[in-house]
C-alpha cells in the first residue's frame, strides 16, 4: 500500500529495477506478494504498487477469473517459497466484467473462449443482480474480487496457511480515475 501511495502521489521510487538487482535474482527469488489482477493494460500491478524485480508474482486473467491454471499459479508462491500475501486486484470500468455482464443479462454467449470468462464471472453477476445497485457492472466487478479472494482463502491448499496466520488473501479494487487501491476484504488485523 505504501507503493500505491507513491503511485497516486507521483513520488515513485522505482525500487530494484537495475542490473544489480537482476543479477542478485538470477538464481532465486522470494517475492513478498502474489497479485491476481485483470488483463487490462491500464492496471499493471508492478507499477500500481511501485515495485521492482523479484517483489511480486503476478498472474492476470480477464476479470481476475479463476481456473485451474490460474489457481495453481496463485498457489505457487505461498506453497513453494512462503509468499505471505495474495492480492486479488479488480478495477474500475473492467471491460471483461462489462462484457460478461451484458452477455449474461442478454443471454447472448460471447465468442470463442471468452465465454469461459463469462461463466467464471457468473457468481459475481448473480450477486450484482441481487444487490440491484445503480452501476451493476461496478457492483459485479467488486463482487468478483471478494468472491475470488474468499475462494482462495478457502482453497484446500491455501486455507491451512491462512488459518495459521502465515498467509493473507486480500481483495482490492483499483480506481482508474485516481490510481488508488482500496482494500475490500481480507486485510490482516
Amino acid at each position: 500500500m505504501e507503493g500505491n501511495e507513491r503511485w497516486v502521489t507521483n513520488a515513485l521510487r522505482h525500487p530494484d529495477r537495475d542490473p544489480t538487482r537482476r543479477q542478485l535474482l538470477a538464481t532465486s527469488q522470494e517475492p513478498y506478494g502474489a497479485v491476481l489482477s485483470c488483463i487490462d493494460s491500464r492496471v499493471p500491478p508492478e507499477l500500481v504498487f511501485d515495485t521492482g524485480l523479484g517483489d511480486l508474482f503476478v498472474m492476470r486473467s480477464g476479470g481476475a477469473a479463476l481456473g485451474p491454471v490460474i489457481t495453481g499459479s496463485v498457489e505457487y508462491g505461498p506453497m513453494t517459497s512462503g509468499t505471505p500475501l495474495i492480492v486479488v486486484l479488480g478495477h474500475q470500468r473492467c471491460g471483461a466484467v462489462s462484457a460478461a455482464y451484458k452477455s449474461l443479462r442478454e443471454g447472448e454467449p460471447l465468442p470463442g473462449n471468452l465465454q469461459a470468462i463469462t461463466e467464471a464471472l457468473r457468481p459475481a453477476y448473480e450477486q450484482a443482480v441481487r444487490e440491484n445497485r445503480a452501476d451493476p457492472a461496478e457492483t459485479m466487478a467488486k463482487a468478483q474480487v471478494k468472491l475470488t479472494a474468499r475462494a482462495l482463502r478457502g482453497n484446500r491448499d491455501l486455507a491451512p496457511l491462512v488459518s495459521k496466520g502465515v498467509l493473507a488473501v486480500v481483495g482490492a479494487y483499483y480506481s482508474l480515475d485516481t490510481g488508488e487501491v482500496e482494500i475490500l476484504n481480507g486485510a490482516p488485523v
